[in-house]
């Protein structure tokens, strides 16, 4: 059914004249006449009665036009649900505890009232999100992508380097160093599990052992954030790798200690992927708020060579 014809029938209806349909739709009225004409076709009814004093729904008119309005309404909420701006944001920021979803919540923090959804995928590895983004789940994503490997449809811009430190135990030989060249961490073991093959995280490590001859690896299960520290407290030897804004908890008792990191500053380049063309105002508020508040870098940084340039593209 064509909804323009709905309209048209209504506008008719509710003017008593085809002249004053036509000008209140700004169309011709020999259009607002065909318009009815396939209407009444499509429907096998007459829906107007024409007199010398204009025109009149007839009694199929009379019980159709109830439901042509509510068909306009219904269009209307339709067209008003997906107008941007009109439904919250729905971002993915892949890990609560991580720099993106640190990003995120300051931005909110600064405008309360801002319509806004933040979600994990964090099963998903960068390609995945990436076509997620494409589909519509989510409006925007933060991902370490191959510039290579932006599909079409996709507009990515690294906005959000975060810098990487060392987390020890006390017992460490590194524990009181004031910071470590990514070079010196050579002679030790690095462990950061659940690093999942095909992720942009293996990516990632991968990159950074072979810039640096580190040995990182992921052996062993995954018994998740709080048995990771348990195990850096115990050991005189066991380092693994945060970033320095990460929101990670441990007892006061384990003395866990950042080491910075420089010469250079690794930095893990989180890309915020989203719809080409994309016009949600929201999304429009939460790049600028990135690139103003993003904090410039001390020192060299380090990213890997197959990252996205910063800026936007």
């Amino acid at each position: 059914m064509d909804v323009e014809a709905v309209r048209t029938f209504v506008a008719v209806a509710d003017g008593g004249q085809f002249q004053a349909a036509a000008d209140e739709l700004g169309i011709s009225q020999q259009a607002v006449s065909k318009r009815i004409a396939a209407l009444e076709r499509h429907l096998d009814v007459a829906l107007l009665v024409r007199t010398s004093r204009g025109s009149r729904p007839s009694l199929d008119g009379q019980v159709f036009l109830p439901h042509a309005r509510k068909i306009l309404t219904a269009v209307e909420q339709a067209e008003h649900a997906v107008r941007p701006g009109s439904r919250p944001l729905r971002v993915d920021v892949l890990n609560r505890r991580i720099a993106p979803a640190q990003a995120v919540y300051r931005f909110y923090r600064s405008r309360p009232d801002t319509d806004l959804d933040v979600v994990t995928l964090s099963r998903e590895n960068a390609a995945q999100a990436a076509q997620a983004v494409l589909e519509g789940t989510v409006d925007a994503t933060f991902r370490a992508l191959p510039a290579d490997q932006v599909p079409a449809g996709i507009s990515a811009e690294r906005i959000l380097d975060a810098p990487l430190q060392l987390l020890v135990g006390p017992g460490h030989p590194l524990a009181n160093a004031p910071a470590v060249r990514p070079a010196d961490l050579a002679a030790h073991r690095v462990w950061v599990p659940g690093i999942r093959p095909g992720t942009e995280w293996s990516a990632f490590y991968d990159a950074l052992s072979e810039e640096f001859g580190l040995s990182i690896d992921a052996l062993g299960p995954n018994f998740g954030d709080e048995a990771l520290m348990d195990a850096l407290a115990d050991s005189a030897s066991l380092a693994t790798l945060v970033g320095a804004g990460d929101r990670y908890l441990w007892p006061r008792s384990h003395d866990l200690r950042r080491v910075p990191l420089h010469d250079p500053t690794p930095a893990y380049p989180h890309t915020l992927l989203r719809r080409t063309g994309d016009r949600h105002p929201v999304l429009t508020e939460l790049r600028d708020h990135l690139r103003t508040t993003a904090p410039d870098p001390s020192g060299e940084m380090w990213v890997p060579r197959w990252a996205c340039p910063g800026g936007g593209t």
